[in-house]
């Protein structure tokens, strides 16, 4: 078995067994193998859902940097491209559960792979009660019945007190349901999101297709930037990075395929080619809609684009039946996607708690035999979120700053692979002599390595940075949450490793 922060050097090829290409790693097969090539690359597609990112965030993207905003989208694409192209080459040599966890321990250190873990354990938490609050953007919009807390004037927004508060209320009745299928097993689980990806992927190709119908303006749109570099001490550039925080939001979680890779059969032809893929139909899908979607809204400068995005955009211009059918769909797309989010969450836990490091391992590592699948750690991970969730009732700036913290808590787990990654490829033992026929980048290696890493660099101090056009300047905790709120679990989560670093990384006993 090999150790934390090394490199095999074996030349065997692993077995050609699912089975027991797993126990060449040292664990047993307890999570239950059957996925296949579709489920694999749904699970990637379903966190990164366009129906759930675009249609949260694009009004925060066309108020923050107008119509130009959307050259964010191939810029925030080639970025995390690269990120992604690094995971399918882990994605084929290590196809484990825990994904940026597993493959941080088998090229960095104790503390980095670690660390990666329980950053991105909390962030996959975070992005959960994000994911979920999008229900307030788009049900009560389809109707007011979904406004328990309010009425029509809070409809679609979170940003007002009665509104941010009927947004948790939404989004509790979500992640009480995920917690139920992800409790049930990964069977249930991969029905529910294949359906809801095919319903995705359906319902997007015709949003394109019945927007396209009512273009009014040229593509030139894209040229324009409402004057919103106006009080920005860089300009339109400050604008644009600002808008950036909305692509960001979408482009992340594609590694999802590779967390469940102890489930997925295969998993070292499968997951890297899910990995990419995933990522390339979200960019392909989710470009066209905000383009054609700003093409065909009547009134590109109505302050209701910004305000209530992308459902407006599609209301407006298809009519309401039709629109709150393709607003229906995506509020099925935000419940697979919530539910892809506390999957992946669940499987980082359990591989950590399987290797011994983390508080109660032993009872967070076992699977149930009748689902076959961890319960304990989705019992975990659905009562943290509905606990960050209840924290931040009445507050109306909850949907961004946990949207960016989120973020955030995924770009440095991101880094801690990409990074030592490269340092690898400096030394010459990356790729490893075993690499063998899986995904390979071969000689662009290097330059993609080295993308990914001053990408993630550089959009993390965005990220975070703390100003008032994300954050609000009402309260400093707010514009400085991000950065207190990640300190405050590396260093809680400094301590927990203290504490459990005598178990290096080890599976327990088979």
């Amino acid at each position: 078995m090999s150790n934390p922060g090394t490199v095999r050097t074996d030349t065997a090829p692993p077995p050609a067994d699912d089975t027991s290409d797993l126990a060449h790693f040292g664990y047993k097969q307890e999570l239950e193998r059957s996925l296949g090539s579709f489920s694999s690359f749904a699970a990637g597609f379903s966190y990164l859902s366009i129906m759930t990112g675009v249609f949260q965030l694009f009004g925060f993207g066309f108020a923050s940097g107008g119509p130009a905003f959307i050259w964010t989208w191939p810029m925030v694409f080639i970025g995390q491209g690269a990120v992604a192209l690094c995971f399918a080459e882990m994605a084929g040599q290590f196809p484990l559960a825990g994904s940026v966890y597993q493959w941080s321990k088998q090229i960095a250190g104790r503390a980095t792979s670690w660390l990666s873990g329980w950053i991105m354990a909390i962030g996959a938490i975070v992005t959960a009660a994000a994911v979920a609050v999008a229900y307030q953007i788009i049900l009560p919009q389809v109707s007011l019945a979904f406004q328990v807390i309010g009425g029509s004037s809070d409809a679609g927004l979170t940003s007002t007190p009665n509104g941010a508060k009927n947004a948790i209320l939404l989004a509790l009745g979500l992640v009480l349901f995920t917690t139920i299928v992800n409790i049930a097993g990964v069977r249930l689980m991969a029905k529910i999101n294949n359906i809801g990806v095919a319903v995705e992927l359906v319902g997007v190709v015709l949003l394109i297709v019945m927007l396209a119908i009512h273009i009014k303006r040229g593509p030139q749109v894209v040229m324009q930037t409402h004057g919103t570099g106006a009080g920005h001490s860089w300009g339109y550039f400050g604008a644009f990075l600002v808008a950036a925080f909305m692509s960001a939001y979408v482009f992340y979680g594609f590694d999802t395929a590779g967390s469940l890779a102890e489930e997925t059969k295969e998993p070292r032809r499968h997951a890297p080619r899910a990995i990419l893929r995933a990522l390339l139909a979200a960019f392909v899908a989710g470009g066209l809609v905000m383009l054609v979607g700003m093409m065909a809204v009547g009134n590109l400068s109505a302050s209701e684009v910004s305000t209530l995005g992308m459902p407006y955009v599609v209301k407006s211009t298809l009519g309401t039946t039709l629109g709150d059918a393709f607003l229906i769909c995506s509020a099925i797309t935000v419940t697979v996607c919530c539910l892809a989010v506390q999957t992946a969450a669940i499987r980082l836990i359990f591989a950590m708690a399987r290797d011994g490091r983390l508080p109660f391992g032993a009872a967070m590592a076992k699977v149930s035999p009748k689902s076959g699948t961890p319960v304990l750690p989705a019992l975990v991970t659905g009562a943290l979120t509905i606990a960050l969730l209840l924290v931040n009732i009445g507050n109306q700036r909850v949907f961004y700053v946990l949207t960016s913290v989120g973020i955030i808590l995924f770009y440095i787990p991101y880094l801690m692979v990409t990074g030592p990654m490269l340092l690898r490829r400096l030394r010459g033992e990356w790729p490893r002599p075993d690499h063998g026929p899986y995904f390979s980048l071969g000689r662009w290696g290097f330059v993609v390595n080295l993308v990914a890493v001053l990408y993630g660099v550089a959009m993390t101090v965005n990220l975070a940075w703390p100003r008032a056009a994300v954050y609000g300047d009402d309260h400093w905790y707010f514009q400085w949450g991000a950065i207190v709120f990640t300190a405050v679990i590396s260093a809680v989560g400094g301590l927990v490793y203290l504490r459990y670093r005598r178990h290096g990384g080890t599976p327990a006993a088979m």
